[in-house]
């Protein structure tokens, strides 16, 4: 595939995926539009600030780097390609986030970052297969594979922290015993 060819197939797939995440997200936030306002826990506990600034610069800086050094620096098209489309889909994530937040501060601004990063996932695959088997892109393969478990283990303190962020009612230890002796 050309890189004419690659780059009109991915703006595409990533329009496609933005016009459908946006319809979602407006149409969930129209139904849930009376839902009680969440809002997230404050203060965010400290290990939860560090893991986001590390997210942030491992999972947007890093690549923003490699991107400059090995696409524009380097003039490799494919990595420019790729981690461009990438960022870009951050950069919409985030801006649908400040959206939602502001317009439904409900459970559809929770729910944003789940539409997102499966996509993410296939995105950062998709995006290894493009780069092939280059030996002196193997490296920024083993990059985007990086990516992929930092993004998949962001997924799951995403999820782990859903019942702080709703503050749902944690039993106390003493009711779980008493009910296991029943």
């Amino acid at each position: 595939m050309t890189s004419l060819n690659t780059n009109l197939y991915l703006f595409l797939e990533n329009l496609i995926f933005f016009l459908l995440a946006t319809s979602l997200i407006v149409v969930l936030g129209w139904t849930w539009r009376d839902a009680k306002p969440v809002n997230p826990p404050n203060p965010l506990p400290t290990w939860l600030k560090i893991w986001f600034r590390t997210v942030q610069l491992l999972g947007v800086l890093l690549p923003l780097l490699v991107m400059l050094l090995c696409g524009v620096w380097w003039g490799y098209a494919s990595v420019l390609t790729v981690l461009s489309w990438y960022l870009i889909n951050i950069g919409l994530q985030i801006l649908s986030e400040i959206v939602t937040l502001r317009q439904f501060p409900n459970v559809v601004w929770v729910m944003v970052p789940y539409v997102y990063l499966p996509y993410r996932f296939w995105q950062l695959y998709e995006s290894w297969t493009i780069l092939g088997s280059e030996t002196e892109l193997l490296w920024v393969r083993n990059l985007l594979v990086f990516e992929l478990v930092l993004w998949i283990v962001n997924y799951a303190l995403d999820v782990s922290q859903l019942p702080s962020l709703f503050r749902w009612e944690v039993r106390e230890n003493s009711d779980l015993s008493s009910r296991s002796e029943k």
